[in-house]
């Protein structure tokens, strides 16, 4: 078994380690127009000298309207795209590659963050500057206003602008694109029968409700037939009449013919659910797609090199951290140190500290 220290490379791009850097959203950009500022550069630039193999930056709307809230990211426009740029750099320069999350909200965009310009809790009015959401149902989720359901031109429209949004990805030097189909927003709500209750080729059995994702990752490949891509799933709805592990693994197959390169296994997001939260809770939904032979990675309360260790040691390819590495950007360097292995990622500016 490979060692979670050990390189991995997907579509010709050679990642240093499987210790990856999981995407946050971080609903810190001040000028409300999806432009990444000094904030995105601290944080990412913070986490890029770690020594992670793969960092994606945070969920990046690819309109504006698929923003969680206005204080999100985005990717949908070449000022954004322009911005992204210096934070790319930065990351490659510490020898770490960088990836983008390309997400669409949904029925769970325009939502008052916990902080900043619009804090508060639940959805944002359009009379403050919120605006109509859209789903692939019309209704409202967990308790956020009554989202607009898609036509179907509508919703070829959102893959278009994911194909879009993976271009202009590719332009800022970003070396992987990873399409978010998980936790609720607009891709899981086409994926879900908990929510999509269309009777036209967007919905129905899983195939149906699978088609639009899957048209994403068609037209991300035939733009860019070089580019790494992940799909992200909610692997389980925890909950009876949901997306359950089987239906995610056939999901990830069919992801990966249509051309998508990894599956990383989440969960959740649509339903208020009795989760198990615990260290390692996901780890069996990312193995479950290992078993049907499409590349995986796992994420949820990772906390030690010995656990993430013991997730690639079952089949899993790599861990993604999340909080764990906003305690501790350095995470990877630690977590290899602890496993006895040495390694060169550490930035000659910081050596006198270890």
């Amino acid at each position: 078994m490979p060692s979670i220290t050990d390189p991995l490379t997907i579509r010709g791009l050679t990642l240093r380690n499987r210790i990856w850097v999981a995407p946050m959203c971080m609903y810190s950009v001040e000028t409300l127009d999806g432009v990444p500022g000094a904030w995105h550069r601290a944080h990412y630039g913070a986490l890029a000298t770690g020594g992670t193999g793969l960092l994606t930056v945070e969920a990046s709307a690819v309109v504006p309207e698929g923003r969680i809230s206005r204080q999100d990211a985005g990717i949908w426009d070449d000022a954004q795209r322009d911005a992204w740029r210096p934070i790319v750099d930065f990351a490659h320069a510490r020898g770490a590659a960088i990836g983008i999350q390309l997400a669409h909200a949904g029925a769970k965009a325009s939502i008052r963050p916990a902080f900043g310009h619009d804090a508060g809790t639940g959805s944002l009015p359009i009379a403050d500057g919120g605006w109509q959401t859209v789903s692939s149902s019309a209704g409202s989720v967990m308790g956020l206003a009554d989202a607009r359901a898609l036509s179907v031109d509508e919703a070829r429209d959102v893959v278009d602008a994911f194909i879009a949004a993976a271009v202009r990805a590719a332009d800022a030097g970003f070396d992987l694109v990873e399409v978010h189909g998980a936790h609720g927003y607009l891709l899981h709500q086409f994926l879900s029968p908990l929510w999509n209750t269309r009777d036209d080729e967007l919905g129905g059995d899983l195939a149906g409700r699978a088609t639009l994702l899957l048209e994403v990752v068609r037209g991300i490949r035939a733009a860019l037939p070089d580019m790494p891509m992940m799909v992200r799933l909610s692997a389980t709805d925890w909950t009876d009449g949901g997306l359950t592990e089987d239906d995610a693994a056939t999901i990830a197959g069919w992801a990966q013919d249509a051309g998508a390169d990894l599956v990383d296994a989440s969960s959740g997001g649509l339903v208020r659910a009795a989760i198990p939260v615990g260290p390692g809770y996901q780890a069996h939904l990312a193995q479950r797609i290992a078993a049907v032979d499409v590349p995986t990675s796992a994420v949820g309360i990772i906390e030690t090199g010995e656990q993430a260790q013991a997730i690639v040691d079952s089949g899993v390819d790599a861990v993604r951290v999340g909080r764990a590495a906003l305690r501790d950007p350095h995470l990877p360097i630690r977590w290899a140190r602890e496993l006895g292995v040495d390694v060169d990622w550490v930035p000659p500016q910081y050596e006198r500290a270890y």
